[in-house]
């Protein structure tokens, strides 16, 4: 039973080791989960985002069981062709330059690595960051997050010399500027920054997600991207993606830096590159990766082979089965229907998003974040049979993030489950 697992679970585990809902599953096939008690959900969560193909996909079942009975772990000793296949799978979908590597476990590990290597090679302490941003948990990473201040509660000194700007929310403008008059005011903001607050001869790298995350699933305007790599070349500051979230074709390309025509120094990449089993990366350009010497960084788990043959099984299923252009092709049809739900219904504030990685804010009469709304929205959907999660500081918004393989019929099926729940808290 649901109720018996979680009650032992109570028992077993800090309240920080966390769950969005109170069901325990037993078996996940493609977009669907079923519980302990037999019920099935189409899965809109993927995971958090890992599981861009589904679950139990098949070429990846069968590429982790190819490689099982032969070894599960190397630790750094010796190599093997699996770890060596799977980087230059990825360093041959990253965006141009971005040739070189290090595989460790999650976002947060990735984004550790990040900073590190951008100190080392450039000499310089300074990271400058955005409000908003989810970039993990562990102490370094958890010292750029900023999506919500409980977060960072009691574990102050964080790292120093980090530095937040305003991250570019067209629709809540920190400076108040229309989207069709925008002057970017944001990007002004962080020249200023680099006059008053910090020279720009001390920061080593300014880390952006393109597609804000947990913060509340909004995308970067272009212009403003393109301003921040020219802001970075003109004073040698290198800039880092995270696309922890945003990557492995969630975005309808396998980068929001590529929909965007923008490519970082550094790029970090986890959550869907390995279909749930633990694998990240730092990747960057050969001249940068050169001079992270040997001992300047390392890992145990990082680039285990069982994850690699998941990341190389993943890898081959996006490319093979035209998944980048179904997400395009899903992405823009859900958009364009969330919209035409929200222009009828006073509680959506906004719908937004990039291929199947979509936001829908709810707010009240008056334009502020509905979290009990959302609360209300995401149970009833759970009652009907869908599991969706929300983000932002409010936990006002929905994020909407269907494996790439769901069907039309089956997105269908999520689409109106969510406007009915949505319809029904919008009641009382």
């Amino acid at each position: 039973m649901n109720s018996d697992i979680i009650e032992r679970s109570n028992r077993v585990f800090t309240p920080a080791f966390h769950f969005y809902h109170k069901i325990a599953i037993e078996k996940g096939v493609g977009c669907s989960v079923t519980d302990v008690e037999g019920k099935s959900y189409l899965d809109c969560a993927s995971g958090l985002g890992a599981l861009n193909i589904g679950h139990n996909h098949p070429r990846v079942m069968a590429a982790v069981t190819r490689q099982l009975p032969l070894f599960g772990h190397t630790g750094g000793i010796y190599y093997n062709e699996t770890t060596v296949a799977a980087a230059e799978l990825l360093t041959s979908i990253t965006p141009p330059g971005l040739d070189r590597l290090f595989f460790s476990n999650s976002g947060a590990e990735a984004v550790e690595g990040a900073i590190k290597l951008a100190r080392y090679v450039t000499g310089r302490q300074g990271i400058i960051a955005f409000g908003g941003a989810f970039h993990g948990r562990t102490l370094g990473a958890l010292s750029l997050t900023s999506s919500n201040a409980r977060y960072r509660e009691r574990y102050a000194p964080l790292l120093p010399s980090i530095y937040h700007a305003p991250y570019p929310v067209c629709r809540h403008c920190p400076f108040g500027c229309p989207a069709e008059g925008c002057d970017l005011g944001c990007l002004a903001y962080l020249e200023e920054m680099l006059r008053r607050y910090v020279s720009p001869q001390e920061v080593a790298a300014i880390i952006i997600e393109p597609v804000l995350g947990e913060g509340g699933y909004v995308p970067a305007p272009a212009r403003f991207l393109n301003g921040l790599r020219r802001l970075c070349d003109q004073h040698g500051i290198l800039l880092i993606f995270d696309e922890v979230q945003s990557g492995m074709g969630r975005c309808g390309e396998w980068f929001a830096a590529q929909l965007y025509g923008v490519t970082p120094d550094i790029l970090t990449v986890a959550k869907g590159i390995a279909s749930g089993f633990p694998l990240s990366a730092v990747v960057s350009r050969g001249e940068l990766m050169d001079q992270w010497p040997t001992w300047a960084h390392g890992t145990t788990f990082g680039g285990n082979p069982v994850s690699c043959a998941a990341a190389i099984a993943t890898i081959e299923a996006i490319r093979e089965d035209g998944l980048l252009a179904r997400c395009r092709e899903l992405g823009s049809a859900t958009l364009d229907r969330l919209r035409a739900f929200q222009a009828h219904h006073p509680l959506v504030g906004d719908v937004r998003g990039r291929g199947l990685m979509i936001g829908v804010e709810l707010t009240g009469a008056d334009g502020t974040p509905d979290g009990t709304a959302c609360g209300k929205v995401l149970e009833a959907c759970l009652q009907q049979g869908l599991i969706v999660i929300n983000c932002g500081p409010e936990r006002n918004i929905i994020r909407l993030i269907p494996p790439l393989t769901i069907s039309a019929a089956e997105l269908g099926q999520a689409l109106d489950i969510l406007e009915r729940a949505i319809d029904a808290a919008g009641k009382g």
